[in-house]
């Protein structure tokens, strides 16, 4: 089996651990244990757990206590629909690996994490693009995906909220998506990593699993939770799915740490208070981004409903890793080229890291960008400008 370089990840590992600016983070800024146990309120208990547990096989699906607490996260899900994976990473790869056959008909939206395209593609799947476009502030748009639709579609895969862009499908809006997946009783299955970080209201975006019959949601603790360290992400579907992924489950992973449930289960018995934070985080954040996107003429952007990252827009005629290479290397700041997204001509932004570097960063990035204009780098021919 062939499959493309996983464009966004390469990146990440030639530079991330080479700059001083992360712009380029995914993850709301992560905790400390620390911080983690001052949350969960467990700071004088934790070592009466931890110190008598034997470091073997954890249980084989998640703990009853980590599935249960995955639970509340829905509005219609029981511990036997969730099954614990290796991070949303392994859950993803899980459900395409499960469902998708040679000769399968797929679709995915695009910009959206490759894995979506690129594993049912090398398993021998068509997989038509539904492309995310600014005019329609990155949602999907319905006219063309009934349009894509076949009688044979096997699988459907988007991500809401959507990486890179922040966009939001809303219930109402998912609804529709919904109906037109039901004509050909097609899988959707939902990245939804960043559930829990919209904009307003309580953050939470209704989850794919608790609307279709069809519906698979995959999520983790890594970007809202802020704990990546732990690798852990979990499927949440109905019973059919739940049974067939565990088949192929028990060729790759057995169980996740123990340590890795342990923690788990302390956020997620505390959510509301790792909520409060990273809510605070995104929504301020994306602020100081706003203000300064609306500052700089030659940058514009579709402004995040939800989410950590946005998509940029910059004027100027030059390949987006050649300009994220130059940035780097002059200011220390890393952003993401759009090409490692199959968006060339625009840059991808993580807005919620500390919001000192955040600032710090983008006054680097002004700087950079002044001397771009200075220096006569020309501008980027017949674009369209994109603003919030």
């Amino acid at each position: 089996m062939k499959i493309k370089p996983f464009g966004v990840e390469i990146w990440m590992n030639e530079f991330e651990n080479h700059c001083e600016f992360n712009l380029a983070e995914t993850c709301v800024a992560s905790l400390t244990v620390q911080q983690l146990l001052k949350m969960s309120g467990k700071n004088a208990e934790v070592l009466d757990d931890l110190m008598p547990m034997k470091l073997t096989y954890g249980a084989i699906e998640g703990s009853d206590r980590l599935r249960d607490a995955i639970c509340t996260l829905y509005e219609h899900q029981a511990r036997d629909n969730i099954v614990v994976t290796h991070g949303a990473i392994g859950a993803n790869a899980l459900v395409h690996e499960t469902l998708v056959e040679p000769g399968d008909h797929v679709i995915s939206v695009r910009p959206t994490y490759q894995q979506h395209y690129s594993i049912p593609e090398s398993y021998g799947a068509t997989v038509d693009i539904l492309q995310l476009r600014p005019e329609n502030g990155f949602l999907p748009d319905l006219e063309e995906f009934a349009d894509l639709i076949r009688p044979e579609t096997k699988l459907i895969a988007i991500n809401n909220p959507n990486n890179p862009t922040g966009s939001l499908m809303e219930a109402g809006y998912l609804e529709q998506f919904i109906q037109i997946a039901r004509c050909s009783q097609a899988y959707v299955l939902c990245d939804e990593v960043y559930r829990g970080t919209a904009q307003e209201g309580d953050g939470f975006s209704p989850a794919i699993a608790d609307l279709y019959e069809r519906g698979i949601s995959v999520a983790s603790m890594s970007k809202t939770f802020s704990l990546a360290g732990l690798r852990l992400g979990w499927i949440a579907a109905g019973p059919e799915i739940r049974e067939a992924v565990s088949i192929h489950r028990d060729y790759n992973t057995i169980s996740v740490g123990m340590l890795d449930d342990y923690f788990a289960v302390l956020a997620l018995e505390s959510k509301s208070r790792i909520l409060d934070r990273s809510q605070k985080i995104t929504r301020d954040n994306l602020q100081i981004l706003d203000d300064w996107v609306n500052s700089e003429p030659a940058i514009f952007y579709v402004k995040p409903q939800a989410g950590t990252t946005a998509l940029l827009k910059y004027d100027f005629d030059m390949p987006s890793r050649d300009f994220c290479i130059k940035l780097l290397k002059e200011t220390g700041v890393m952003f993401t080229p759009g090409s490692v997204l199959h968006m060339e001509g625009w840059l991808r932004i993580g807005y919620a890291n500390d919001s000192d570097i955040l600032k710090a960063g983008l006054k680097k990035v002004s700087g950079f960008l002044a001397n771009l204009k200075d220096k006569g780098t020309p501008a980027a021919p017949n674009e369209d400008r994109v603003t919030s």
